[in-house]
């Protein structure tokens, strides 16, 4: 290994190593490591404003700034309201509709705020319907993640992918081209969940409101005996009693949706732009981040989301990590590390061929995305993927899909997605409870990905 083959490896390991003790900031990291590399001429100056300047970072803000202006004039919420108005009519199967409807709409829009106001909702409502609401909010998560797959802009792993892949020579994707793998896996993952998930889900709430009775039996037991001598009242904690209050880390309260009021002309020019915006890039007419770059200004000059309202939507955390991970990613492919580890990943999988070789692929970036930021799977990923196809002397596309696939399917841990940890929080699930329903939802989503890739992207 050459010098700078021992820099780019040893910054990768460190920042691989730093995410996963989870102390540091991630976008922090990233940007640190990125600097390393920089300093010690690794990188090229030019390489790194490149990546501040990438197709996928300036999409991605766009987008954010479209989706915060939808979200702002109130339409997602009332959306979401008028949804649950129905699952209160008619019991489960309507809160089943709306946690599709959710899923759908984590297609095109950033599936954070879709969380953050329809969880409590259906919380709120699964109670009122005397059902627990762990049935139903960790499938939410899930429903907007597999919603995520069906379209390039679906999430930002999809476009750093589609950019990664473009910057190696590969033609880029349209925007709805992944959209029948993604129905494939959405559509057994779903199912799974429906009839599955969901009852195993349901077993744990019953076993912990068992527990719970019992536990409840015998503080009262324990206060009939201490009455006397002035504890607090049961159900009134010691802060209660004495005013102080008990706000924590993880209280439901913390996660109250941020509801808007319902404001018909800028929700409907969020949404004309919005779906303009789509047509464009959809139709090849313009590049999906001239598109998204467009309608974020054109939101700002019809005065429907001020300036500083369209900052406060960029999500720069999310950005700044994207363009740190894409100067680590440039690294290890110009220094050709990700054409080593091809080469290594070859010798291991060669005799299985290009299907063996998917399998092992979409496996690798499960388990990783598992420990790491889908954004940070993708960059280091993507250019193994297309070194690990030419080296097999097949189309890299069934590969880039296989990553875009994998670097999104996060569901076994509640810290794999950021949503996970909203309703893990929310919902009281124990890591145990994601493991129990996430692993198998990963094992069956794998196994589609494994069906559809190669039907609709052959080798």
């Amino acid at each position: 290994m050459n010098f700078d083959q021992i820099i780019a490896l040893t910054v990768l390991v460190g920042v691989v190593g730093l995410m996963i003790h989870g102390r540091m900031r991630a976008d922090v990291v990233a940007l640190a490591g990125a600097a390393v590399l920089l300093l010690l001429g690794v990188v090229r100056p030019i390489e790194v404003q490149g990546a501040f300047a990438s197709p996928a970072v300036i999409a991605l803000a766009g987008l954010f700034v479209i989706a915060y202006a939808i979200e702002l004039s109130g339409l997602l919420g009332l959306m979401i309201r008028k949804a649950t108005e129905l699952s209160a009519r008619i019991g489960a199967t309507g809160i089943w509709i709306v946690i599709g409807l959710c899923g759908s709409v984590g297609g095109f829009l950033n599936n954070t705020p879709v969380v953050v106001l329809a969880a409590p909702v259906i919380r709120d409502v699964a109670e009122s319907l005397k059902l627990s609401p762990k049935r139903f909010l960790m499938p939410l998560s899930h429903f907007t993640v597999l919603g995520g797959l069906l379209t390039l802009i679906g999430t930002s792993t999809n476009l750093l992918v589609n950019d990664m892949a473009r910057n190696a020579g590969q033609p880029s994707f349209g925007l709805f081209e992944i959209m029948p793998v993604g129905l494939v896996i959405a559509a057994v993952g779903g199912v799974w969940l429906y009839f599955i998930g969901a009852r195993q889900l349901g077993r744990s709430a019953a076993l912990d409101e068992a527990q719970a009775r019992a536990r409840e039996e015998a503080a009262r037991g324990r206060l009939r005996r201490l009455l006397p001598f002035g504890f607090p009242r049961l159900g009134e904690s010691r802060n209660q009693a004495d005013g102080s209050g008990d706000a924590h880390l993880g209280d439901v309260s913390l996660y109250k949706a941020a509801d808007r009021p319902f404001r018909l002309k800028a929700a409907a020019i969020s949404l004309a732009v919005f779906l303009l915006v789509i047509v464009a890039a959809a139709m090849g007419w313009i590049p999906i981040a001239a598109a998204a770059f467009g309608g974020a200004v054109a939101l700002i000059l019809a005065r429907v989301i001020t300036p500083d309202e369209a900052y406060a939507g960029l999500r720069p955390e999310i950005l700044l990590l994207i363009a740190g991970m894409v100067v680590i990613g440039t690294a290890v492919e110009v220094t050709g590390l990700a054409q080593a580890a091809a080469g290594r990943l070859i010798d291991v999988i060669q005799p299985l061929g290009p299907l063996g070789a998917l399998i092992v692929l979409y496996g690798v970036t499960l388990f990783a995305t598992e420990l790491l930021s889908n954004a940070t799977v993708a960059v280091l990923i993507t250019p193994v993927a297309v070194a690990l196809a030419e080296s097999l002397g097949v189309d890299p596309r069934p590969f880039l899909v296989c990553v875009m696939m994998a670097a999104s399917a996060a569901f076994a841990t509640p810290f794999g997605y950021q949503t996970n940890v909203l309703v893990y929080n929310m919902a009281g699930y124990t890591y145990l409870d994601f493991v129990r329903v996430g692993l198998p939802l990963n094992l069956v989503t794998w196994a589609a990905a494994m069906v559809a890739i190669p039907v609709f992207f052959p080798f």
